[in-house]
């Protein structure tokens, strides 16, 4: 047989069949060797596109236009595209990179969603599952206890009770098959998403190996909408207590069960701290972070940002309008605060788990997420202003408040998402206040590893304690050779539990890590009076500029 022909032949050029040819016309699909690259280039008769034969598979035709190559990658519209779309000029104010580095971010971020659901998600609702397993024996348990307990009561009573034991024992069946049936439901559906999550799991481990650019590059992550967890169902269990007996008072002096009631608490299963139980990639910084995009806005001064999904951003200003814009700058939507009966201007916005807008004008509100975007739940205390505000991991609510008195000493508390205070937190170990009084700016993120960590400008410090309250550390800044002290205005936090935080008066961003060390500055983007901070999920780190009314972009990783 002609080796030549033979399956385990090695690779060879298509034109000379020299083995193992280290180029790849993707126009025409042959292989190539050195030698027949130059002439096979050298044919005007069609056009060609060699590559390095280990990265034939990054190349793919444009979309709009067919007969060209995507050489570049656009992050606004994040997309590959040709030299046909930069000269149409759809593109002309976006940022453009080489289309290798464009998908190698695109690949970071898949990585970073199948690790958090192998490490994360998927674990948490094998958990989920034994807790409900666990409960269902419990249940089970406790009823077969309290049927050994009403059977030796009646046993006493012969046939003058039978009546009332049977009534009992039918009245305990029927309430553990209710909520039996309630847990089996809530385990069947917990069992169905745990399938979802394995197929994931798969899709994404051959998706991260594909080379298959137009599959890599339509890839949306569902972890937001897993990270919803379900809710637990929580019995307060029924006891027996025997009495006395007396014929005459059998059914009063039998006994009775106290009230069987079950709580849904949406927040009890928590996401465990990414930062502790999933490292995710270690991210590097850019030597020179740089700008993406800017985003202009309407307002005259400009406060605070907070990330929505799909390159979307909400930004309140000195108004009371709450606009939310998309990288490209462009107005998507408008929520108008009322101002009747009194004048009322946005003190912190947040976006819950759920996309829905949560926002403090004194008071804290919660707007549903429709088209209208009507306020769905909101609190008031006469005591207190509601000023800065975050969503957590866990789906809670914490909340900077000022106390509206000539005092103005400042705390943070947590909510539930029915808006049921939790927690708060204003006093350190030695009963010393941890914020500042008055009423300068505090804004407040949680941080992976479920510290909280809060901007106090009034301070000139980063105020952070642990998820119980208690103070960690206090940052203020590494020793400067400006005479300007340090305004921390906005605060953040990234991927990798580093903290940051922006210098109002000294124009940069500092970022800290989880232990409060200074790692470095941001502060070539022509940074001017830096306000509110955002990230997104790609960690691109989003930049008020309150006096310039603008929004800036920058990627300060690889």
């Amino acid at each position: 047989m002609d080796p030549r022909q033979s399956a385990q032949d090695v690779l060879r050029c298509h034109l000379c069949e020299t083995p193992v040819p280290p180029l790849y016309c993707k126009i025409c699909n042959i292989h190539l060797c050195l030698v027949c690259a130059g002439g096979h280039l050298l044919d005007e008769t069609t056009e060609h596109k060699v590559v390095p034969f280990k990265t034939r598979g990054m190349i793919t035709k444009c979309k709009k236009h067919s007969s060209k190559i995507c050489e570049l990658y656009c992050e606004h519209c994040d997309i590959p595209i040709c030299s046909l779309c930069i000269a149409s000029k759809e593109h002309q104010t976006h940022n453009v990179d080489d289309i290798m580095h464009g998908l190698e971010n695109k690949m970071t971020v898949l990585q970073q969603d199948l690790q958090e659901l192998e490490k994360s998600l998927s674990p948490k609702y094998q958990e989920i599952a034994s807790s409900v397993s666990n409960q269902k024996a419990d249940l089970i348990k406790h009823s077969e206890k309290m049927t050994t307990a009403i059977d030796k009561h009646g046993d006493n009573l012969h046939k003058e009770i039978d009546n009332i034991i049977k009534n009992l024992k039918s009245g305990l069946d029927e309430t553990n098959s209710k909520y039996l049936a309630l847990l089996r439901k809530q385990e069947d559906e917990i069992a169905q998403t745990i399938s979802e999550i394995t197929q994931s799991i798969a899709d994404l481990k051959k998706l991260r190996d594909s080379s298959d650019v137009s599959l890599v590059s339509s890839y949306k992550s569902r972890n937001a909408e897993l990270k919803r967890l379900p809710p637990k169902l929580k019995f307060s269990l029924p006891s027996f207590t025997p009495r006395e007996i007396k014929k005459e008072q059998l059914y009063k002096q039998f006994g009775s069960f106290s009230n069987f009631s079950m709580n849904t608490k949406e927040t009890d299963y928590k996401i465990d701290s990414l930062g502790a139980k999933c490292s995710l990639l270690d991210r590097t910084f850019n030597d020179v972070p740089r700008i993406v995009t800017e985003i202009k806005t309407e307002y005259e001064y400009l406060f605070s940002v907070s990330f929505l999904q799909n390159d979307q951003i909400w930004v309140y200003g000195k108004d009371n309008n709450i606009r939310l814009y998309n990288t490209q700058g462009e107005l998507m939507k408008s929520y108008r605060i009322a101002i009747w009966p009194k004048e009322s201007l946005p003190k912190g916005i947040a976006v819950t788990s759920r996309g829905e807008l949560v926002y403090t004008d004194d008071t804290l509100n919660i707007v549903n997420k429709t088209d209208n975007y009507n306020i769905d739940v909101g609190i008031s205390l006469p005591d207190w202003i509601h000023c800065s505000v975050c969503n957590t991991f866990s789906g809670d609510l914490l909340v900077v408040m000022v106390s509206n008195d000539i005092f103005q000493q400042s705390k943070v508390v947590r909510y539930d998402y029915g808006l049921s205070k939790t927690q708060c937190i204003q006093y350190d170990d030695e009963g010393d206040y941890l914020y500042s009084s008055g009423g300068c700016p505090k804004y407040i993120s949680e941080n992976r590893n479920l510290d909280i960590c809060v901007s106090d400008y009034g301070a000139h410090a980063v105020v952070v304690v642990n998820q119980a309250g208690k103070l960690r550390f206090t940052y203020t800044g590494p020793p400067s050779i400006t005479k300007v002290p340090f305004y921390p205005f906005g605060i953040t936090t990234d991927s990798q539990s580093r903290i940051l935080t922006s210098d109002y008066c000294n124009h940069r961003i500092h970022i800290i890590d989880q232990y409060g060390q200074f790692l470095r500055y941001i502060d070539n983007c022509d940074l001017k009076n830096p306000g509110g901070l955002c990230v997104d999920n790609r960690d691109n780190l989003f930049v008020v500029e309150c006096t310039r009314s603008k929004v800036k972009k920058i990627q300060y990783y690889t």
